[in-house]
Parts: C-alpha cells; structure tokens; sequence
C-alpha cells in the first residue's frame, strides 16, 4: 500500500469501489427526488467520492517533478480531455440534446470537468508541494474563497479545481507510512464503519434537498441561494467532514488480489465511457417509465456494476487504448 512505484492492489480495490460509485451516483441523479433513500446514498456518495478519488491521484503524483511528467500528463490527462470534449460535443448534437455541433473546450462537458482540473492541479504542485503543509492550508483558504468569486462555474473547471484541489494536495503530501499508521492502525476499521453508517445516518436525516449544489463545488456561494460570510465557514466545515469519511472509507478497504482489482487499473475507461450508457438510458427511457426504476435498488446497483466491469474490461481497454492512452 505504501508504494507508488510498485502496483498496490489496495488502491486499486479502492479506485473500483470509487468507480463502481461515480457510475452509481450518476445513473441514480435523476432518481434521487423520488425516492428518499436514494437521496441519502447520492448525497453521501457525492460527499466523498470524489475528493477519495482526488486524494488518491494526489498520492501518486509525487514523481511530478521527474523529467518528461509533464509531457506525460498532457498526454494522457490533457489530450484525452480535448478528444472526448469533441466526442461529447457530437454525441449531444446526434442525440438531440444540441441544436448544432459546438467545440467549446473552456467548459468541460459533464463528468470531463475532473480531466481539466487534473492537469490543474498537477500544475499547481509546482507552486504548493513546495510550501508542504503551509501550501495545504493554502489551499483550503483558496477552496474556501474561490465561492465568494460570483460568476466563477464551469469554465476552465476553475471552482471545482480550487474546491477540490486540497484534496489532491493531501494526497500528494502523505506518504505510505503515514496513511498505512492512519487507516490500518488497531482501531481504524471499527472507527471507519461507524463514520460511514453515521454519515448515512446523518445526512438521511439532517441534509438538505437544496444543498445538493455544496457538495459538487462548480459554482459561487452566490449561485447557490446567498452570499455570507458564514458560507465560508460552512465550506471549511465541509472540508473537515469530508475528510473524516474519507478516512472512515479508507479503513475498509481490503489489500488483497480481488477479481475485481484489475478494474481499479482502468478506471479511466470507464469514467470516459460510461456517460454515454447513461445518457443514452436518459434519453431512450421516456421520464415516466425512468421514475419507475427509483424503487428497483437492486436492479440500478446490478446494472452500474455491469457497466463498471464491461467498460473495465480488457476487450474494452483493447479496442479503445489507442483513443485513451494513444497507444497502439
């Protein structure tokens, strides 16, 4: 677990847990106002499974300063991000969903937000790795400021990539002794269970409905109903919250080979390719037959596992390797 050099099978667990979840999260979003318990699973999956993600791409960009990385991430980080932009451009304009075909690569389409700001916040290591710690907070200052700037949203990624950026820089600061004491310590999977059955607790019962906005961080405090200075404290809170699941779910992950480990090793697959599942259901589904699958838990978790292990697998990698990674 401690290496980022050798291939750990306890983030690549933790990557296809996370996957499994970004699929899931996005096949129930237009579910979740109909029914209440797939409310209280979208919003504890948005609450940390991101910055989970975030972090871990953080921990392994400690070889950011080696020679070529940067030509590395624009090649894989960079580049995908302008091809699957076009993609997405022409799949909206063939499906109906845009009147004309439009190239706009300062506004990320939907879930490409998180490719700009990877190559963002590769960047901005260059600046905070340097200050460690005094960089982190930082960071959290800039995360917590960057809400007071109104019309910041979705162009470039700029308020998701401040928001979320000091995820990715703890990540990047903890090295695997460190995070192996935190979540492999005597007590830190009955902790981390009780942290996770508590946020499920907690925000089934307290969060609300309007609040949703929060916890995707791509807009102003403006944007989402007010302007106060306490907002800013609302979002260090959140902070706070968000790494104590963090942890809770780093706790339970296990180290050993699973079947379904490899997965965790082309997470990129399926993140690029699974919006266009989801989108396709959206659009052949008519609305009132969608609704109907909101009761269905069993049939949405099935199904965002079926998407996970086909667009994971090695056939999918095989044939679609040229446009993702450029190679041959």
């Amino acid at each position: 677990m401690a290496s980022t050099s050798k291939r750990s099978k306890y983030f690549d667990n933790a990557k296809f847990i996370l996957i499994f979840l970004v699929v899931f999260g996005h096949l129930i979003s237009p579910l979740k106002e109909q029914d209440g318990i797939l409310f209280t699973l979208y919003t504890v999956i948005f609450l940390f499974h991101m910055p989970a993600f975030i972090f871990i791409s953080g921990y392994f960009a400690k070889g950011y300063k080696k020679k070529g990385n940067f030509l590395k991430t624009i090649r894989k980080v960079l580049l995908p991000y302008f091809i699957f932009q076009m993609i997405y451009s022409l799949y909206y304009y063939l499906n109906g969903q845009e009147a004309s075909i439009k190239f706009d690569f300062l506004h990320p389409h939907w879930s490409l937000w998180f490719l700009l700001s990877l190559f963002f916040w590769n960047l901005l290591l260059y600046v905070f790795a340097r200050l460690r710690w005094i960089g982190f907070c930082c960071a959290i200052v800039l995360g917590i400021a960057i809400g007071f700037i109104d019309h910041v949203g979705s162009y470039l990624s700029l308020s998701r990539t401040f928001v979320f950026f000091p995820y990715f820089l703890l990540g990047y600061l903890l090295n695997g002794s460190q995070l192996r004491k935190a979540v492999r310590a005597k007590y830190s999977f009955p902790v981390g269970v009780l942290i996770l059955i508590g946020t499920l607790v907690f925000l089934g019962y307290s969060f609300p409905h309007n609040s949703v906005p929060w916890l995707l961080g791509d807009t102003s405090y403006a944007n989402m109903g007010g302007e106060e200075w306490a907002d800013g404290l609302f979002r260090g809170l959140q902070y706070v919250l968000t790494l104590i699941v963090v942890f809770g779910f780093l706790t339970i992950i296990p180290s050993n080979q699973l079947k379904v480990s490899v997965i965790g090793e082309r997470t990129l697959y399926v993140y690029l390719f699974h919006g266009f599942i989801i989108k396709s259901l959206e659009v052949i589904i008519p609305d009132e037959h969608l609704i109907s699958f909101s009761g269905n838990y069993l049939l949405l978790i099935i199904l965002s596992l079926i998407i996970c292990l086909s667009l994971g697998s090695y056939l999918t990698k095989k044939y679609t390797q040229p446009l993702v990674e450029f190679k041959v």
